[in-house]
């Protein structure tokens, strides 16, 4: 089975390509929404990182309070470094369970669409590495619109994540997001007859 990551940074229509794949009938799994599930009550995760950020991270429910966690693991790189060393590998260990389970259904190809793959470990699991792109200005009305927030902030959470040239050294194909839906779902399909050529022939 061929792993194919996907990713991009905010607003290039990541996940419209995602959703589109999976429409299709390909095993899709989103990074982003796995990294979320682990902090969820009841993951082997908090418990580690409550002895590193502290108790009242979890509320009395044992919810996470996000925003608190958020504010004191980002205040250093010493704690980002260390959040992502708590939570990668329950993260890593769930996308492979998802992985297993879609070779055991014959699935020949497997998508899975994160943010933050590049420079993470997973990196190398995939065979293919596509990035989605889009103008610069064309995210930031896309995060606009899906987060209803103000431009300066979509420009400022933008120009935070990892550059675009770095993603473009790393991926394999890039697929231009910057037309109507309709394109973007020619392209995929175009990529889609590469792969399956590939695991073909």
């Amino acid at each position: 089975m061929k792993i194919v990551g996907i990713t991009g940074r905010s607003g290039c229509g990541k996940s419209s390509a995602t959703k589109f794949l999976a429409q299709q009938g390909y095993p899709c799994i989103d990074a982003d929404q796995v990294a979320r599930e682990v902090m969820l009550p009841g993951s082997p995760c908090l418990a580690q990182l409550q002895e590193q950020f502290g108790a009242d991270i979890l509320d009395e429910t044992g919810a996470l309070r996000r925003r608190l966690l958020a504010d004191r693991a980002f205040a250093t790189p010493e704690g980002t470094r260390l959040l992502t060393e708590l939570t990668q590998p329950e993260i890593l260990r769930r996308i492979e369970a998802d992985l297993q389970c879609a070779q055991a259904a014959g699935a020949e190809l497997a998508f899975v669409d994160g943010a933050v793959i590049v420079g993470s470990p997973f990196q190398a699991r995939c065979d293919e590495l596509v990035l989605i792109t889009a103008p610069y200005e064309v995210s930031v009305q896309r995060i606009c619109a899906r987060d209803g927030i103000a431009p300066e902030m979509a420009r400022r959470r933008l120009d935070a994540q990892t550059p675009l040239e770095q993603l473009r050294a790393a991926a394999t194909v890039e697929i231009a997001n910057d037309g109507t839906p309709q394109q973007l779902q020619t392209r995929i399909r175009e990529l889609l007859q590469t792969l399956r050529k590939e695991e073909h022939g």
